[in-house]
């Protein structure tokens, strides 16, 4: 709460707008160097914005470097050139966040895209090379990544990002199902009775919803709007960090969400969900933390079958700074 949005959400927000209203047309080439440029941001920043884009249709990735406006359904133009465009710059500077945070997501995103297929070394000198920043960025990025419970030190002081296996999910679990319910008794009675009620119309709407058209990014955010914003009105800070660093799989959902919308007809976790914040809704907050925990407990196995799907049908790529460690 209270957090400055990052600066690749920034720069997603005002291209998005561009796009969708016509200002940059279909067709039109966006290139990391010249966004970066436009923008008065860092590369980084602007190759997460890019990816962004393409994950929500707004882009296609073109053979070679760079990105092509997509052109809206029943407007496709087979065979026309794409042309290099500017972005507007926006009218007033984008904020920029602190050094870290300009890479921070990037990072997260590439160790949980890898964590089910094993434990990987992160190698801080390279990760700092990588992105063209100091040693000290590197390590408050490996910092706030270890709070968040998805990087570790062994006992020589490495840092590592410990693998998705069947007992570590199930013990991250069973920290959750201790913690996080006693977090929503506690934060029921401070949650505005509007944003209960906006989370609930939103899971309202994706169950009535065709499961083809529930992506990925959608489930992410419906995770979050329970497990994060909910929770977050707990008044014990404590607790609420401690639940944070257990979340490490919550973090992880976005990935696979991505990979296994083909595993159930329908996503489990929908009427799970819809059950607590109804009871939120309807001032039960003891019967909600209730049927969290049950959600958390049954989520498990779903995890575990999820990690296995993905773990056995793609591979991960390597980089610079991550480096597989043997099982």
């Amino acid at each position: 709460m209270g957090r400055a949005t990052p600066l690749y959400q920034q720069a997603t927000d005002l291209l998005s707008a561009q796009i969708v209203s016509g200002e940059i047309p279909a067709g039109s080439l966006l290139q990391e160097t010249r966004l970066a440029s436009d923008l008065g941001i860092s590369r980084a920043p602007a190759r997460r914005t890019l990816a962004l884009l393409a994950e929500r249709g707004l882009l296609a990735k073109r053979p070679g470097r760079g990105y092509v406006v997509a052109a809206p359904p029943g407007r496709v133009q087979p065979g026309a050139a794409a042309h290099p465009v500017a972005a507007r710059a926006p009218e007033r500077p984008l904020v920029a966040l602190a050094a870290w945070e300009t890479i921070l997501a990037e990072v997260e995103s590439q160790i949980v895209a890898r964590i089910p297929f094993g434990n990987w070394r992160l190698k801080e000198a390279d990760l700092a090379r990588h992105f063209a920043v100091s040693r000290t960025v590197a390590r408050d990025v490996l910092g706030r990544l270890q709070q968040r419970g998805l990087v570790r030190k062994d006992e020589r002081s490495h840092w590592f990002a410990p693998a998705l296996t069947p007992d570590r999910i199930v013990d991250l679990y069973e920290m959750r199902a201790l913690l996080e319910p006693v977090a929503l008794a506690k934060a029921a009675p401070l949650i505005p009775a509007m944003e209960v009620s906006a989370v609930r119309a939103r899971l309202i709407e994706a169950l009535e919803r065709d499961s083809a058209e529930i992506d990925g990014n959608l489930l992410d955010r419906l995770e979050a709007d329970l497990h994060v914003g909910l929770l977050g009105y707990c008044p014990n800070r404590e607790m609420i960090r401690s639940i944070t660093h257990h979340q490490s799989l919550l973090i992880a959902h976005g990935f696979l969400y991505r990979w296994t919308r083909t595993m159930f007809d329908r996503e489990p976790f929908l009427p799970e969900h819809f059950e607590i914040v109804d009871r939120l809704a309807r001032g039960d907050g003891d019967g909600a933390a209730r049927a969290l925990g049950d959600h958390l407990r049954m989520s498990s196995d779903r995890a575990i079958a999820r990690v296995a799907h993905v773990s056995g049908r793609f591979a991960a790529e390597p980089l610079p700074y991550l480096e597989r460690i043997s099982d």
